[in-house]
């Protein structure tokens, strides 16, 4: 089973006039109908066979038979930009989300703002009276759900707006409570669809171009349809692509614009009379009026689309669709058909012989290095928005929705990460300072008690049973009780990475997306050079003066999972920072664990020897003061930890010599390195501590034996 589904951000700007002729009625009457006559003839005919037999009609669940197909080939960088400049150029009148020019535009037509607004409030009047009556009988909280439910189907009633608004909504645990949430994230686009004849007339009116000039057939009914457009499949007739056709609904902008100039009014009001909602409301209202206006022009999410492909669609398993320039304009995007199957159908995925969590890991991955890397990602990455390819692919669709994370927040969220699984909380709290969170001017010192008390409960579970939503509804909570203010990026990317989880949930109830993130984490963490990043591995690593090699073995075994994990690459940063003219502090924590774990090599292997002898050499050898003593006088419990850091540094060795990067001519920056005169120097007190701690521990040993025991009391 195969489907496309362009998902629920098609956008759409209002219509000009073009280059409509001036004609009498009649001979407007006669031009239209023969119009009317090649269109359906495009539209239902096929080329009929050898025999001169013509197939039978298509309907809209059928695929069209293409015209004899010339082989596609992608014009070269200069024939692209060129093309791309083109499309600009029929966008170049695109509208731009502006609250003056809405509310002079709205402002003079009264009637039809009072009319909107009387259909407003009255859906929203009467949800507020069942809040009202909730609260009065003190069910607010055991009537959330089903209020929940009923503002959804309110926002789907309401139209387009309102539908991305709640949307929106679904997105901000700092404003909504979890139940809320849960229900407006089901929001979907079940608008009517509009009719063909005026899709049709809008692309040829936006590309200047008859419809019969573009293609060689267009399906007879939408393919998808949602509540900014709707979408066609087609044959280019140049030659004979298969592609998406995606066409905006008449006079969207018109209705989007009078939403939020109404919206904007409500939001005055909230900000000057509601005190105990702390965000500013108006500028949430205008941060996102700006987003749904961008998703107007498809020019923008053409270009939005090139640059995402350009940035993740390096890897083999994702794929991002091309865009045909020629055929883009800021109502109409043209773009490479997918085949493929919803995310969420995971009994069609199999059968094709797929594994969905396969698939469900490459899309983590992906917004992994969305959020954290270049940090320009989707933002709506619901299952109709991803498909699986018959070749085993991840396809993105619909690139309206798009959004951005700033450079020094992607390091930020892995320090942040760092500190939650140090479970330092008081640095979580301040770390809402650099996530831009909290303004400076707000205390964290009751925010610390909330974190510790939510993540010291989930923080027993391993990361492999660590649920994300889970993780996410509580960190919501805690949101929405203090004055929070989450960006739209944070909020987006985590309900991205909720869906995904979701997806996989479906074909394994086990899965866990914490577990399937942290290899990516860890190989950040190991590898990247970056300052922020080499700090928070100090972190992570040293703990009260000590080295911590379990950390260290936990992320080398996570961090090899990753398949662009590089020994090499994990060597390197650490040798820049070991010894590096400010690392000094670094360099004695060094030392002094070199020290240990040569102390613990040295002793291993006495300990490796007197074990291996037959026993009466150890009675001759290890005497002592005749008690029948070990080879060296130590605590059980001291000897244990030892050989257990000797046992831990070879396993870490083990991991570093496994990987398929792994190479001993690695180990030649190393040589360079000890050539320094700052490594000689490092070289002579670390085996100078090992020989003293060695020295100290036989003289010891020594003294022990040579000691001769107290004579029994008569």
């Amino acid at each position: 089973m195969t489907s496309l589904v362009f998902g629920q951000s098609l956008g759409l700007t209002l219509f000009g006039d073009g280059n409509s002729r001036r004609q009498g009625v009649k001979s407007k009457f006669l031009f239209v109908n023969r119009r009317r006559l090649a269109r359906a003839a495009l539209v239902q005919a096929r080329p009929r066979g050898e025999d001169g037999a013509a197939p039978s009609p298509p309907s809209s669940s059928s695929r069209p038979t293409p015209a004899p197909v010339v082989q596609y080939k992608r014009a070269d960088l200069a024939d692209d930009l060129q093309a791309e400049g083109r499309a600009l150029g029929r966008a170049v009148d695109a509208s731009v989300y502006s609250p003056e020019l809405i509310a002079w535009k709205h402002g003079s037509q009264p009637l039809k703002a009072l009319r909107r607004s009387v259909e407003i409030l009255t859906a929203l009047g009467g949800f507020a009276l069942k809040l009202g009556i909730d609260q009065r009988q003190g069910k607010l909280e055991l009537n959330m759900k089903k209020r929940a439910g009923e503002l959804r189907r309110i926002f789907t009633r309401l139209g387009p707006t309102f539908v991305k608004l709640g949307q929106g909504l679904s997105t901000r645990p700092d404003l909504c409570p979890p139940d809320y949430l849960e229900e407006l994230a089901e929001l979907q686009d079940a608008l009517p669809t509009f009719p063909d004849a005026e899709a049709f007339a809008c692309i040829e009116r936006e590309l200047d171009l008859s419809l019969e000039s573009i293609f060689s057939n267009i399906s007879p009914d939408p393919i998808a349809a949602a509540s900014l457009g709707q979408v066609y499949k087609a044959h280019l007739r140049y030659s004979g692509q298969v592609v998406a056709v995606k066409v905006q609904r008449p006079g969207i902008e018109e209705a989007i614009g009078l939403d939020f100039y109404l919206i904007r009014g409500v939001g005055k009001l909230i900000n000057k009379y509601v005190d105990f909602i702390t965000t500013d409301v108006l500028a949430l209202i205008d941060e996102f009026a700006c987003r749904v206006y961008q998703e107007l022009n498809y020019v923008q999410e053409a270009q939005n689309a090139r640059r995402f492909k350009k940035l993740y669609a390096d890897k083999a398993d994702v794929l991002v669709p091309d865009i045909f320039w020629d055929y883009t304009s800021r109502k109409v995007l043209t773009m490479e058909w997918v085949e493929g199957t919803k995310l969420n159908e995971q009994v069609a995925i199999e059968s094709q012989g797929l594994k969905v969590l396969d698939l469900v890991n490459t899309g983590i991955q992906c917004s992994l290095r969305q959020l954290l890397e270049y940090g320009f990602f989707h933002a709506d990455p619901h299952p109709g928005n991803l498909l699986a390819t018959p070749d085993g692919k991840l396809a993105f669709l619909d690139f309206g929705m798009m959004s951005e994370t700033p450079e020094e927040a992607r390091f930020a969220i892995i320090g942040h990460v760092v500190h939650l699984v140090n479970r330092d909380y008081e640095a979580m709290a301040r770390d809402y300072y650099a996530l831009k969170f909290l303004s400076p001017d707000v205390d964290v010192t009751p925010i610390i008690p909330a974190l510790r008390d939510f993540f010291d409960d989930a923080l027993n579970y391993t990361v492999s049973e660590l649920n994300f939503k889970t993780l996410v509804d509580g960190l919501g909570a805690v949101f929405y009780q203090y004055p929070f203010d989450v960006p739209a990026y944070y909020a987006l990317i985590l309900r991205s990475l909720t869906v995904l989880e979701g997806l996989a949930l479906y074909a394994d109830p086990d899965f866990k997306v914490l577990a399937a993130s942290y290899p990516y984490f860890a190989k950040r963490l190991l590898t990247d050079q970056n300052p922020y990043l080499r700090d928070a591995l100090i972190e992570l690593l040293f703990k009260d003066g000590k080295f911590r090699w379990n950390r260290l073995e936990n992320l080398l075994q996570q961090g090899s999972k990753d398949r662009d994990f590089s020994s090499k690459d994990a060597l390197q940063p650490v040798l820049k920072l070991l010894l590096d003219p400010n690392g000094e502090e670094l360099r004695v924590l060094v030392i002094k664990e070199a020290v240990r774990v040569s102390e613990a090599f040295a002793l291993g292997s006495v300990v490796d020897t007197y074990n291996s002898m037959p026993e009466f050499m150890r009675s001759l050898v290890f005497n002592g003061n005749g008690n029948g003593g070990g080879p060296l006088t130590m605590n059980p419990t001291e000897l244990e930890s030892t050989l257990e850091l000797r046992d831990q540094v070879a396993r870490i060795w083990g991991l570093l010599q496994s990987s398929e990067s792994f190479d001993p001519a690695i180990l030649q920056p190393i040589v360079q390195v000890l050539q320094q005169p700052e490594a000689r120097r490092l070289g002579g007190r670390v085996a100078g501590g090992v020989g003293q701690r060695l020295a100290a521990r036989f003289l010891q040993q020594l003294l022990r034996a040579t000691t001769p025991s107290p004579s029994p009391v008569p």
